[in-house]
């Protein structure tokens, strides 16, 4: 993902809420959210090019979603791709909180990244450009391609916008207005990643249309107290028009034993 906003134990029917956008190159090929064959538990997209998906949930009731960290100076020439990352967390069977500090001992091998990681009762984040792992209170959050928070246009925008909706839940309409909106930012609002004032222009709204890039799918993400999931995804063709839309529900698969997450 490059921009995703999330409602963590703020609403009193779902303790999860999340709005988010994909962007990526347009000739990167890639399928929507689709319960894996190869892993059945997971539920998510998937890169064709490296295999890995920038959002995804179990039906244990995992959820990780990544975006990359926007810093030329950065990059590694031949590292791995960071959807694998994404995976590796789904998978994990530790808590959140190991997980994340286990993935930061090896997040030196990937360019820079910020990965969310919530296993039913906790949500937290790994900025792999600081190393820092931090566990999240209940609150109303943002993250585009910088740290947790970072108070670029589209991420205040689109985390304002899905406070004054929470209350209105499901509505789908408004959020996918919010997760559309391609007005750029004004040039003195805009952030110095590296990258020239043209790019900057390009990237500055919630949904991008640029160059050979864009946003290619929209999310929607619901989890009730109940463990009842809802994942709604849209994409988008190379012209920034639908291309398809897709809805999955499932009920998280508690083990045996295993407490109910208590608000």
């Amino acid at each position: 993902m490059c921009l995703i906003v999330f409602a963590w134990q703020r609403h009193p029917d779902y303790p999860l809420v999340v709005a988010a956008n994909r962007d990526e190159y347009l000739a990167r090929p890639a399928v929507p959210a689709h319960w894996w064959t190869d892993a059945p538990e997971l539920l998510a997209g998937r890169d064709l090019e490296a295999g890995g998906t920038w959002m995804g949930l179990s039906r244990s009731g995992r959820f990780a979603a990544l975006t990359n960290y926007r810093d030329p100076s950065r990059h590694i020439e031949g590292a791995p791709s960071r959807g694998a990352l994404v995976r590796n967390a789904l998978e994990s069977t530790d808590d959140a909180e190991t997980t994340l500090k286990r993935l930061a001992g090896e997040s030196a091998a990937y360019a820079a990244f910020n990965l969310l990681v919530g296993d039913g009762r906790s949500l937290g984040v790994l900025e792999s450009a600081t190393g820092a792992v931090r566990m999240l209170a209940p609150g109303i959050y943002g993250l585009s391609n910088h740290l947790l928070d970072t108070p670029w246009p589209k991420l205040l925008k689109l985390r304002e916008g899905l406070a004054a909706l929470l209350p209105k839940l499901p509505d789908d309409d408004a959020l996918l207005a919010l997760l559309r909106d391609s007005t750029p930012a004004p040039d003195p609002h805009l952030p110095e990643t590296g990258v020239s004032l043209e790019w900057e222009r390009w990237l500055s709204p919630a949904f991008i249309r640029a160059p050979g890039y864009g946003t290619r799918c929209s999310s929607l993400l619901t989890v009730d107290r109940q463990g009842g999931t809802r994942l709604r995804e849209w994409t988008w063709d190379t012209h920034g028009d639908l291309h398809g839309d897709v809805t999955h529900r499932f009920t998280v698969q508690q083990p045996a034993g295993d407490p109910q997450p208590v608000s």
